[in-house]
């Protein structure tokens, strides 16, 4: 599953995610998709969205 395309990504998904301030690091963490944030259908550095932790953040990785 691709990242960067808005399709292979859905409500419930779990990810791995890179926030903001950990862009520069690349350390991830682990969600479960609340919304997502991105329009568009793909985005080169990932979609952005917000976890069910409240957390924001581009996918860097889909674990499902």
């Amino acid at each position: 599953m691709d990242p960067t395309k808005r399709s292979h990504i859905s409500i419930g998904t779990n990810i791995k995610l890179v926030l903001k301030k950990d862009q520069a690091s690349g350390r991830t963490c682990e969600g479960v998709v609340k919304n997502i944030l991105t329009k568009s259908p793909t985005h080169p550095h990932g979609i952005k969205v917000r976890t069910e932790a409240g957390l924001v953040g581009r996918v860097k990785e889909i674990l499902d």
